[in-house]
C-alpha cells in the first residue's frame, strides 16, 4: 500500500494486520484522487472510518488544508498515526465512533470520505447525520465506497457512480 500521487506520492504505508481493516485498493484510490485532484487543494476533509488513514493521507498529499481522521477501532487509530509519520500538514486523529464524531465536530467539510465496513449498514445513518448537522459545505462533495450491490439512499444529490470490479464509489453533493 502506498500514497498514489501528490507531495507524498510513492510513500509506503503500513498495511493492516487485522481483517477488520479493509484498505481502499490502489486502483480505486487512484481513480478517486484523479477525479478530485483539482478540487482538493485548500479543502477541509473528513476521512470517516479511516482504517489505515490512506485516503486522508492521499488528500494531504494532494494539498488539503486540514484532514480529520475518525475511527472507533484503536488498532486503526494506531495504524493511522504510524502512517502519518513524516507527513506535514494539519490533521486531527480522533478515536471515536462515527455518531459521536459527527455530532461533536463543529466543522463544515469540503470533502467527506465514507468507507465503513461493508456489512455494517452504517451508510444511511451516517448520511442522515451529516445532512441533519449540515456538515457539508455548500460546494462540498461526499464520496462513499461500497459494494456494487448496495444502493445508496440519501437526501444528498447523487451525481456520479463509478464501478471498479466489485466496488463502487458514489459521489454526492448538496
Amino acid at each position: 500500500m502506498r500514497v498514489i500521487s501528490g507531495k507524498y506520492g510513492g510513500k509506503v504505508l503500513k498495511s493492516p494486520v487485522s481483517n477488520n481493516i479493509r484498505p481502499t485498493g490502489d486502483k480505486v484510490k487512484q481513480a478517486l484522487f484523479t477525479k478530485l485532484q483539482f478540487f482538493i487543494p485548500g479543502k477541509v476533509v473528513l476521512d470517516l472510518f479511516c482504517g489505515s488513514g490512506a485516503l486522508g493521507i492521499e488528500a494531504i498529499s494532494h494539498g488539503a488544508d486540514k484532514v480529520y481522521f475518525v475511527d472507533k477501532d484503536a488498532r486503526s487509530i494506531k495504524l493511522t498515526k504510524q502512517n502519518l509519520t513524516g507527513i506535514d500538514g494539519k490533521y486531527r486523529v480522533l478515536n471515536m465512533d462515527y455518531k459521536t464524531a459527527l455530532n461533536s465536530i463543529d466543522v463544515k467539510f469540503d470533502l467527506i470520505l465514507i468507507d465503513p465496513p461493508y456489512a455494517s449498514g452504517y451508510y444511511g445513518d451516517v448520511l442522515n447525520i451529516i445532512h441533519e448537522n449540515k456538515l457539508l459545505s455548500d460546494d462540498g462533495i461526499i464520496v462513499c465506497e461500497h459494494p456494487n450491490e448496495l444502493k445508496i439512499e440519501t437526501e444528498f444529490n447523487i451525481y456520479d457512480i463509478k464501478r471498479y470490479g466489485t466496488v463502487s464509489l458514489t459521489f454526492m453533493k448538496n
